[in-house]
């Protein structure tokens, strides 16, 4: 076990190596010089100029991304240049929020796309499971930012005006001490997600509900609710798990619409001004970092997968 866990986490280094190039390379190949869209058109040549230095854009781009890396490295993600902020500063308070807001959603999209997947597999053809497989697949097609503008204009108009439309954090404070104004971001995020654990839970647990194994419970006398939950459901989630994990990465590259539409005050918001303002640094510590969770979360999700699979299990040892 412990060499499939080294193994995994040369692959994410690895990966977050390459990406680290990409990002550079992006940023690089931004038309224009990033000193002068960050000043304005006013500056004068002196304060380019020093900018430019600050930024070290007046080396070669080999020098620039082993200066970059190396402050990554050592926890030094560089100082922002539209603020003139250090970033780790500017973004902490954003990664908190963030953070919350996956929290809270992961915290409720899981184990309810699960126990839906259940629902659905155990009413097979039923009333139930056409309904549910019908909302299931509408809202699998719909973009976040339609789903947050449709929450919107049923709880924050005047039809019906019970939550806040914007998520509006006093300065100094967190997400988690302003309650109500993560309520309409993380529905979004949790009906954005759930219909597609839901549905691979359910044709999951059709095929094991269909299972000689699960036949053989029965016949031995066992209650519907043991066959379900200690037999179908252990050998059906692994699948689940695995999506759930890639919904989770996903989460950490779409909360980037969900806080723009909201206004909500996380990474998402600060990579959209930060591409506004051609504030490189930010742009690619923000990059990085959500490149990051989602090498992690994939990670676990492996981890997870071989921790409920005896199969499996026996074969990382």
């Amino acid at each position: 076990m412990g060499k499939f866990i080294l193994k995994r986490i040369l692959l994410g280094l690895l990966t977050l190596f390459l990406v680290s190039l990409v990002v550079f390379a992006a940023t690089q190949a931004l038309p224009g010089n990033a000193a002068t869209a960050i000043l304005g058109r006013d500056a004068t040549p002196a304060r380019v100029a020093a900018l430019t230095r600050q930024l070290h854009l007046n080396e070669s781009a080999f020098s620039q991304y082993t200066h970059w890396l190396g402050n990554v490295l050592h926890g030094n993600l560089g100082i922002s240049a539209a603020t003139q902020e250090a970033v780790t500063h500017y973004i902490s308070g954003r990664l908190a929020n963030s953070a919350f807001l996956v929290l809270v959603s992961a915290l409720i999209a899981i184990p309810l796309s699960i126990g839906l997947g259940v629902l659905m597999a155990v009413r097979r053809d039923k009333p139930t499971d056409h309904v549910l497989s019908v909302t299931t697949l509408a809202l699998a097609a719909l973009p976040e930012f339609v789903i947050g503008i449709a929450l919107v204009l049923l709880f924050a108009t005047n039809a019906s005006h019970v939550l806040p439309a914007v998520s509006i954090i006093p300065p100094g404070e967190h997400a988690w001490n302003v309650p109500k104004v993560i309520i309409l971001p993380a529905a979004t995020l949790i009906i954005a997600v759930t219909p597609y654990i839901s549905r691979i839970m359910r044709a999951q647990m059709v095929e094991v509900l269909e299972s000689e194994y699960v036949t053989m419970a029965r016949l031995k006398g066992l209650s519907n609710r043991t066959v379900i939950w200690r037999h179908a459901v252990p050998n059906a989630i692994v699948p689940a798990l695995q999506v759930s994990a890639l919904q989770l990465a996903y989460m950490a590259g779409g909360i980037v619409v969900v806080e723009y539409v909201f206004s909500y005050p996380g990474v998402g918001a600060a990579l959209v001004d930060s591409v506004a303002n051609r504030d490189v640094p930010v742009v690619q510590a923000l990059t990085l970092i959500i490149a990051a969770v989602y090498v992690l979360v994939n990670l676990l999700a492996d981890v997870m997968t071989v921790l409920v699979t005896p199969r499996l299990r026996t074969a990382a040892r």
